[in-house]
């Protein structure tokens, strides 16, 4: 391995880039309603949606000032938290790694530069539209350039196995969503919640670190591939109770869950995500347990319907996975509001 060059330490981003009074206050503010709804203590449902991977500033936050306009209409029963996802997780390697890796997407890879357009990035939000946002724990160790600003962090499937992103998300402040594994297996999930809501002692960025447990992690269910690469829900009525016995035989703090409206819950299909939103609705009309267990959904959404490829040019189009426009992401939102 070669060392390129040394990256900022967080005390050092933090201090180029501080937090105002207000944005601090905002910060704990949205926290502490997030943690109400994951806890049950609010009836509101939490929405994460935004595009699948943040792939340009300008575009990024348009969309945001969208969302903040029809916030204000739903106030009384979502929860809207904007995502801002600065990685992508990549199998192989090859693609867009989001923009800790590339800033510019059409450039070469600039974690220096990338870890400063984030969190300047994740600030804006804050600045400009009141909203905390979601953001995916890739690597473990950036968390500290963002912990005093996010709204939501996500635990991939591809990482929930991983004890580090584990004992990590048992050390953050704000609700931690565990992705069940690409295989499904819904037991390592609830191992991942399980060791997220308990104290641990663990190495962190050369540190020895004691954390004191997150009572707020709880399930993302987001589908499932068999062993012939078919994709297969798991947001339907019989694995929603299966959940909430599973919780049921832990005894975890919070039993919640997030219902991933894309990836294999829709075959990665974004138009379907809104019928599968008003499919689990129903679902929670029809059992007490249900609707008691879920709490939010994510909706990977952007400007543009669809996606394209890196360079494509289109305003507010993805350049990962596609996902559902403007247009459609409003009435999806003012019709799930109808539906509580």
């Amino acid at each position: 391995m070669d060392f390129k060059r040394k990256l900022p330490l967080p005390m050092e981003t933090k201090a180029m880039y501080p937090l105002e009074d207000d944005m601090i206050k905002t910060v704990e503010e949205r926290t502490a309603e997030l943690k109400d709804i994951i806890a049950g203590r609010s009836e509101k449902i939490a929405l994460i949606v935004g595009p699948c991977s943040a792939d340009n500033e300008d575009s990024v936050m348009d969309y945001i000032s969208r969302l903040a306009k029809v916030q204000e209409k739903v106030k009384d029963r979502i929860f809207i938290v904007p995502r801002i996802y600065t990685n992508k997780p990549r199998t192989t390697g090859d693609g867009y790694k989001g923009l800790v890796h590339q800033p510019d997407p059409n450039a070469e890879s600039d974690l220096f530069m990338g870890i400063i357009s984030t969190r300047e990035l994740h600030i804006r939000a804050v600045n400009e539209t009141g909203f905390t946002c979601a953001d995916e724990l890739l690597y473990p160790e950036t968390y500290k350039y963002l912990d005093d600003l996010l709204g939501y962090v996500a635990i991939g499937a591809r990482s929930v196995e991983d004890q580090q992103h584990r004992l990590t998300a048992s050390a953050i402040e704000c609700p931690v969503g565990m992705k069940n594994p690409t295989s499904g297996d819904l037991s390592v999930m609830m191992n991942a919640i399980m060791a997220a809501q308990h104290e641990h002692d663990f190495i962190y960025r050369g540190w020895e670190g004691h954390s004191y447990g997150n009572p707020y992690a709880h399930a993302i269910l987001r589908g499932y591939v068999n062993s012939q690469g078919v994709a297969y829900p798991n947001y339907h009525y019989e694995t929603l109770l299966y959940l909430s016995e599973l919780y049921a035989e832990r005894d975890l703090e919070s039993p919640a869950v997030v219902i991933d409206c894309n990836h294999s819950n829709s075959g990665k299909n974004p138009f379907e995500q809104p019928r599968i939103m008003k499919d689990v609705l129903l679902s929670c009309r029809n059992n007490a347990d249900i609707k008691k267990l879920v709490k939010g959904f994510m909706v990977e959404s952007y400007i543009e319907d669809g996606n394209q490829p890196v360079g494509g040019g289109v305003y507010g189009k993805s350049i990962t996975d596609a996902c559902l426009g403007w247009d459609k992401t409003e009435k999806m939102i003012y019709e799930t509001a109808e539906m509580l």
